[in-house]
This record gives C-alpha cells, structure tokens and sequence, in this order.
C-alpha cells in the first residue's frame, strides 16, 4: 500500500508522546488495533522512522503464520541472531529462554532507548506472545517503547484473546484505527486523479469501502495518474464493474489477501454474500426490476403482494447457505456494515459498496461452490415461504435441481412475470425450467409459452425456433393447434405468410377426428392472410364457398369473418351485420375459437358504431387470452381497441407515450413496417395540432421495404393526413391514391375502415378538379348508405356537400349535421367537421349570423375533444366572418351546454354513469365525456365537487357567453 497518511494524526500523536517518554527512561506498550487493510502497518512504519529520527534504536519484527510453530519465533527475529537459540527445539525450557532474551533486550536498552515495533503480533507464536506480554509488565522502567499491531475484525469463527487481555490497562495504550471516511477517502482519489469529476470519484469511494488498502490497490490499477477513457469523465480511466477489466489486477489480489486473513469461514460467508446479492432485485446483472417490488410468495395468491421487500431476515438466509452460525453471520453482517465494505440498500438489505468489490470477492470462487449456495438459498427461502420470484432468482444461478419444487416454483415465476407485464424476465424464468427433467408434452407446452413470450420481448428469430422445436414434440390435438397458431402467427408477423399458412395446413392434416379444432385452424389461417394480398384472395375465396354452401364446416368464427368480409365490401349493411355478429355469439363456441369470434364480433361493432358493445368484447375477448400464448387476435383486439377510442375522439389514448416513442398501449412485437396503432398515433398527433412532432413521427418509417398488408394502408392514409395538414396536397393525394388502390385490391370498398374517397376528393378540391371530387364523394355516399350509420354517411355528406357547393351543396352539409347530431352515439368527431364545413358554405353564402353560429360550436365541440388544429381553424373562420368576443366559453356557467348541465345534474344528486346513460338514451361512453368537459370548464377534478360548482353556475353569469344552441345552424 502506497500513498499519504490520512486521518491518523491521533495515532501518529499518541506514539510521538510515548516516544519521548521512552527517551526519558519511562517506556511502555502501545497497541495499535483495527481491521484488515485499516493501515496499521502503515502507522508502524511511520512510528519506526519517527523514532529512528529522535535516536531511538529500532527493532522490528513482522510475524508470520509460518512460524507459529517454532517457540520464541518472533522474538528471535525481532531481537536478532541468537546462537544459544539456533538449536532450540519445540518443548525446551520456556521460562529459562525468555530469561535470556530478556536479559539480552535490557542489554540493548542499556546502550540507548528502543523501539520494539511487532507488526501482526495476533500471529506470533505463544511463547513470544507470552514473552511480549511479561515485557510489557517490566519496561516502564526502561527507556523501551514497545509497539505492536493487532487485527481485531470480528469473524464468523471467533478469534483467540487479544494480546493484552492478560494485561492491566494502566500498563497498555490501545488506539484503534478506524475506516477512512468518505472525505477523506475522495481526497486520496483526487490526488491521484485531479481531474476526477464526483460521481467517478464517489464510485472509487464505494469501492474502496473505507479502507486504505483496497482504495490505494484499485488506484494502482487504474494508473494513478490523469489519462483519458472512453466513457467515465474526461481525464480518467473507466470504473469498471468486474475484475478482469482492471490490470494488473492488485486490487482483486488485496481483496483476497483480506479474504483470507479473515480464515476460511468468514470467506466462504463472505462470498456466498457476493454470490446471493447476484439474484437480489436491483442488481444490474440479475432483475433490473425496481428493488421494493414485490411478488407472490411460494404456495400462495400468484398476484402480486404488498409484503415487505425481499429478501426477509438475510442473515438467516446466508446462514443456511454458508451453512454458519446465524448469531454469528448477523454480527459479521453488522462490522462489514460499520467499516464500509458493506452498506445497506434502499430497503435495508447489506450490500456490498461496489459491484466490483462484490465480483472481487468472487473472483476465483468455484462455480459449483456458487451454485450450491445459490440452491441452499432457494430451499431455505422455499421453506419459509418467500415470494416465489425470489426463489427463482436463485434458482436461474443453479443447474437443473431435478425436484417438482424447481419446476413449480419457475413456472409460478412465469405466470407472476406474465401477470405485471414483464415478458423478458418470463423468459429466463421458462429458459431455466427447461433445463429440468420434464415429459414430452410438459416440454412441448412450455416450449409454446417460451417463444409466445420471447416473441413478445422481440425476439422473433428465438421465438419462431422454439416454436418450431415444440411443433416436432408429441402433443395432445388442443396443444398442437395452440402451438401452430402461435408459430403461424410469429412467421406471419415477420412477413413470412407463406411458411405460416403452409404450418397451419400441416397441423390440420394432422387433426382427422377434430372438427372444431380444424376449424379454429382455417380460421386462424383466414386471419393472418390479412398480411399478404394474394394469400387473402385464395383463402377467402374457399371461404366464402365453403360458407355459402355449408356454413356449419366454417364454424362461428369462420362465418363471423365472412361477416366482417362483406362488411369490408360494402355487401351489408351495418344492422345486418351486427344481426348475424350477435346470432353468432350466442352460438355456443369451442374455447380455442373464442378468441376469433370475439375479436371479429368487436371489430365489426365498432365499425357499426356500437362502441359500447365493442369495448365490452374487446375487454372480454383479451381477458380470454392466455397470456403467455401467442395468438393473433391479441394484436387484433389491440387495433380495434385503438379503432374505438380513434372513433370517440379519445386522443390522449393514443398519442405516443413520449416524443419519439411508439403510440400509447403498444405492444412490443417485432414487425417491418408501421402499425394500425402508429396510423392511430400519427392521426392523433395532427388532430392534437401538434404537426412538427406528427412529422418526426411518419419519419421515422421507410415505407419503400415494407410488406404489403392492410396496417401499412391504415398509415398511407394516417400520413395523407398529415400530409394534408402541412399543406402538402399533391403528397397527401399520392398517399390516399395509393391507399386507396392498395384497398380496392384487398377487396376493401366501404368507407368503414379507411375513407379514401373523401379524402382524395377534399384534395382534388383543394388542387382544382371538382368533376373528380364530385364523383368520388358521390360514390362514397353511395356506398356509405349501404352501411348506413351516422358516422360514414354524415362524413360522406359533409363532402359531397362541399364538392357540390351551391345551394344543393349547402342542403347536404346541413343534412350532414343533422345526421351527425341525431345519431344515438358520440359522433363528435365527424360533427365538428360537418359544423365547420357548413359555417364555410354559410360564410360563402352570405349568412354570416348563422355561419357564426355553426363555427361557435364547430369550435366548442374540438375543444371538448381537444381537436386543436380544427379549433384553430375554427377560430380562423370566426375572425374572417367578422365574429368579436371568445370563440368558446372555456370556463364556468356559460361553458356548459344543456346535454352537459343535465348529466352533470343528474350526477350531483348520485346517479351512476350508467344509469344517466339509461335515463337519458345515451351511450356510457358519451356521459363520460361530458363529465369529462364538465370537470375541466368547472375547474374541479372529482364528483364529489359537483353540487357545490353546479350551485355557483345557476347565478347569472356576467363573464360569459351563452352556451351554443344545438339547432341554431338549422335556423
């Protein structure tokens, strides 16, 4: 150990006094205790010179566990060659030997004052440990200063008594050195790298651990002296987290030298320590998982608990797996703590300071002996009950335990990890149970979990191979097909459609006997051919013959995709589509084809605007999922979720999560190209008026080498949108042209889904060709009234009446609104653009007054959507027409309108939103947007603060506007 002193001036003090007492004839013993690598040979050294410099002659001896065998060893090599003494063997005369060296230490003394410096003197041989302590009784007499060290550290074994127990303490002074302390340690750092910032050197600091050995061992190999590294602070050497990146490594080396000092026990606790906190949460290397939560417990409710934070009692636990005295790991816990080498987390678990003096601990400790303390933890956390993913940690860091509890325990993990969402740490806990001995059909089963979820923590490649191994292992029918849908759906998400369809044809040539399951796989196959255009063609083409001709052989959910299909091509009718959707799921179903029924049931009724009802299957159809299978209609019922709330104008749903990111409720799953959900993400951007960020969203898609499927037309049309917003008119025809031939080709004609017809046609009128547009919107309405509800009709009327102009042109936007506020659903989301469209043809007839009042509340319905660029535009029109005053009533008593005070009414006297919605005729989903407007105009945030602010609203308001009149634009 090299480098200054610090905080040592007591010590230094304390033997420069005593000193000079020997320099005056009055000697002593000082004792100089402290842990291992405290420094006390330092404090020797300096006393020695100390003392060399004021006269003192100085004998010195550094004792050895080598020569605890030989009697007088150490006082023989402190005092020097002694012939008599060359032949001594072990047994002679004790009392007669320490005699002559007595006599030969006063004859020394005699010539001038001494100084006995006896380094390590807990490793002295017994009689000179007797010899030192019978010296110490008699040289107060002399000009003899006698100083020694004694490590005094508390072990797992306890050590002999101390070298002064024997003695009275008039006869000794002891000075203990203690850890150095943080300041005094950064100060050590800073000499030896300057240029050091806090954070680098309060990482030297921890690894440190308040000891002066190991700090000045790790600054020897990290150079000492100001060098430039790759990621730490300018003009300083990485900190690395292990070992084998430090060279030449005195640093690992001085933690093993404290290792054994301390003997064989205290080690093995120490680095089974080391080794536990490996699978303790919060540690880089095992759970990155926030280190205070929790999980279920072994045996017991597999939801998560609110105990306190893993793991309990950790001496006990270490105990069992070093297999020591618990009293006595609970006290080495404690002086590792006190001295620094250990300091407690956030949840008060001891941990070592730096994860690279917790790997120097490790660093040569055989991997067998790691692993059976990483077992001996999980069988003693298992009979006490601990939170199974805290047993499983440790059982990752094990081989194969060959008992059912290994089994269970790792699969309860999985479905614990399942449950909050952490697919990556499913996986390793299902990797680990695979290594157990299991049946065939248990591997199989667990092979179909493991690439379900290594799929979902975007791993496709991994995913499909596991997949395919569990394809080849012996299963019953039901496992079969579960693990061909979820290969299939796994290829088709990497745009493999044809390999998927060729593995779902295999698996139902092996299903002869099992009708309900081959269909479940023909339905399967019919879903994901949605992914390739000319796969689609051919199997909706069989499809639709085989329904046609025995609908039985296509089972419910094949005839509800046939119900979807004709929807899509503009076949039926919204009503009657919603008729055959609900005789279907009244039909009773197999299990595994729920999931298609349900997700094509909701798909279908949010296109007919029954967003109640498909909220409910959708919510009811994704709790039907098993959760660590891969299955299709999970990422389907996810779209059609995003679809409803697109429908209800519920935006905050759907922006991305931050700027940059993927859209709000994204699911991670590998993919080559945009998604419905970024369509729905980019869409809401542009709405939300924030069309900067809308662009570096679509950017950040290549769309040139995508793979054609129905979600890259969703987001052709998202980013016509955008398009369209930045002016960009030729390039947002390109998109929805585009989109639109890429739809006629799927066989896609309604306006249900994506309305390119409208859209194309408000650009061709924005670039001139109104014949275009005219016909475009005409042949929109058309095909609009075949589906027949508000939304696509009154969309297709507010742009056939623009296309139109004119008198007819404004007939049609009236008509549109009409429509749109009738409807029995929340259609605000195509009412502000009919209000605003019909306030434009009302300004361009002349009728200011009444355009006035259809732009007022064109504006107050984006507000309440938080529609801002059509409230922008709103505003625009407002102030063009000559309007004064606010656009909306922000705030207070005028910002209600008469459908929000009559909800907000009901609600203050203890109505539930549901029962609002049966006493009014309304949908659920609309009484909670009006609560919503209500709260914000009101200014309060719960229900509770309704009657209160409703009160203040019946007083006459002097601020405000009156709310707009719902038929003034009809007037």
């Amino acid at each position: 150990m090299t480098g200054p002193l610090r905080e040592r001036d007591d010590a230094l003090a304390l033997l420069t006094a005593e000193t000079e007492r020997a320099r005056v004839g009055t000697g002593g013993l000082v004792l100089l205790r402290g842990a291992t690598g405290t420094g006390r040979t330092a404090v020797l050294e300096a006393a020695a010179r100390h003392a060399a410099d004021r006269g003192l002659r100085v004998l010195r001896v550094r004792c050895s566990p080598e020569d605890t065998g030989v009697p007088f060893a150490t006082v023989l090599h402190l005092l020097g060659t002694v012939p008599e003494f060359a032949d001594m063997a072990p047994g002679d005369d004790d009392r007669g030997s320490a005699a002559r060296l007595w006599r030969l230490l006063r004859s020394y003394a005699a010539e001038r004052p001494l100084l006995v410096a006896v380094d390590d003197v807990h490793l002295a041989d017994g009689p000179s440990r007797r010899w030192l302590v019978e010296a110490a009784r008699r040289v107060d007499g002399l000009p003899v200063l006698m100083v020694v060290t004694e490590r005094s550290q508390y072990d797992i074994e306890p050590r002999p008594a101390g070298l002064t127990q024997a003695l009275s303490p008039s006869l000794v002074r002891t000075h203990t050195l203690a850890p150095l302390s943080d300041a005094a340690a950064a100060g050590l750092v800073r000499a030896a790298f300057p240029t050091a910032g806090p954070h680098w050197t309060a990482q030297c600091v921890r690894a440190g651990a308040g000891s002066p050995l190991l700090l000045h061992a790790l600054l020897d190999d990290l150079g000492g002296t100001p060098r430039q590294g790759g990621a730490a602070p300018a003009g300083v050497p990485p900190l690395p987290d292990t070992c084998a990146a430090l060279y030449p490594g005195t640093y690992p080396a001085a933690v093993s030298w404290w290792l054994n000092s301390a003997g064989p026990a205290t080690a093995d606790v120490a680095r089974c320590l080391a080794a536990l906190e490996q699978a303790w949460p919060g540690t880089a290397e095992a759970d990155p998982a926030d280190p205070g939560r929790t999980g279920a417990t072994v045996g017991g409710d597999l939801r998560p608990s609110s105990a306190s934070p893993e793991p309990g009692d950790p001496h006990d636990l270490l105990a069992e797996a070093a297999d020591a005295d618990p009293a006595r790991v609970a006290g080495w816990l404690a002086a590792m703590t006190r001295l620094g080498l250990l300091r407690p987390d956030a949840t008060g678990r001891p941990r070592y300071a730096h994860p690279l003096l917790r790997d120097a601990v490790l660093t040569g400790w055989p991997r067998p002996r790691r692993e059976a303390a990483h077992r001996a933890a999980a069988e003693a956390m298992l009979r006490r009950g601990d939170r199974v993913e805290a047993v499983a940690r440790h059982l990752l860091r094990t081989p194969a335990v060959g008992q059912p509890w290994a089994l269970r325990v790792l699969r309860d993990a999985v479905t614990v990890a399942v449950h909050d969402a952490r697919p990556a740490d499913a996986v390793g806990y299902l990797r680990r149970a695979l290594d157990e001995p299991l049946r065939d059909d248990l591997r199989q089963r667990l092979l179909t979990e493991l690439g379900s979820l290594e799929y979902a923590s975007a791993d496709a490649p991994a995913a499909i191979a596991r997949l395919a191994e569990a394809q080849h292992l012996p299963a019953d029918p039901r496992n079969r097909v579960r693990t061909a849908v979820a290969l299939g759906t796994a290829l088709a998400g990497r745009g493999e459609i044809r390999t998927a369809m060729e593995v779902l044809r295999r698996t139902e040539g092996r299903l002869s006997g099992h009708p309900d399951l081959t269909r479940t796989v023909q339905t399967a196959g019919a879903l994901l051919s949605d992914e390739d255009l000319a796969t689609r063609r051919e199997v909706y083409r069989s499809l639709c013959e085989a329904g046609e001709q025995s609908p039985e052989l296509v089972g419910t959910a094949g005839q509800a995709l046939l119900v979807r299909y004709a929807s899509t091509a503009g076949l039926i009718s919204a009503q009657e589509a919603m008729t055959r959707v609900r005789a279907l799921l009244a039909q009773p179903t197999d299990p595994l084809a729920e999931p298609f029924l349900l997700g094509t049931a909701a798909a279908v009724a949010q296109w007919a605007d029954e967003l109640d009802e498909a909220d409910r299957l959708v919510e009811r159809g994704l709790a039907g999922q098993h959760p660590a299978l891969l299955h299709p209609m999970h990422h389907a019922l996810l779209n059609t979720r995003a679809d409803i709330a697109g429908a209800r104008g519920d935006y905050a749903r759907l922006l991305p999560a931050e700027p940059g990111a993927g859209p709000a409720g994204d699911q991670a799953r590998p993919r080559t190209g945009p998604s419905n959900l970024d369509a729905h993400a980019l869409m809401a951007l542009v709405h939300t008026g924030r069309v900067d960020e809308a662009q570096r969203f679509a950017d950040r898609f290549d769309l040139r080498e995508v793979a054609e499927n129905w979600e890259l037309n969703r987001f052709l049309y998202a980013r016509g949108v955008l398009r369209a917003a930045t002016g960009d008119r030729a390039g947002a025809l390109h998109d929805f042209l585009e989109c639109g031939r890429r739809q006629s080709a799927r066989e896609v004609v309604s306006p249900v889904v994506t309305p390119w017809r409208t859209a194309i046609a408000e650009c061709r009128l924005a670039l001139g060709g109104g014949q275009e547009a005219l016909a475009l919107a005409t042949e929109e309405l058309r095909l609009a009234r075949v589906w027949n509800t508000p939304r696509t009709v009154g969309r297709a009327l507010r742009v056939l009446g623009t296309a139109t102009g004119g008198r007819r042109g404004l007939e049609l936007a009236e008509e549109a609104v009409r429509v749109l506020r009738d409807a029995p659903v929340d259609t605000d989301v195509e009412l502000a653009p009919a209000l605003f469209a019909q306030g434009r043809q009302l300004l361009a007839a002349g009728e200011r007054g009444r355009a006035r009042a259809c732009l007022r509340e064109a504006a107050d319905v984006a507000e309440r959507k938080g529609a801002l660029r059509l409230l922008a535009l709103a505003e625009q029109a407002l102030r063009e027409s000559g309007a004064r005053g606010p656009v909306t009533a922000a705030s207070g008593s005028g910002a209600l309108t008469g459908s929000e005070r009559r909800i907000a009414e009901l609600a203050a006297d203890g109505r539930t939103n549901t029962e609002i919605a049966e006493l009014l005729h309304l949908a659920r989903r609309t009484v909670e947007t009006h609560l919503t407007s209500t709260y914000r105009k009101l200014r309060i945030r719960r229900r509770t603060e309704l009657p209160a602010a409703l009160q203040q609203t019946r007083e006459p308001a002097r601020h405000h506007r009156p709310p707009p009149v719902r038929h003034s634009c009809q007037d």
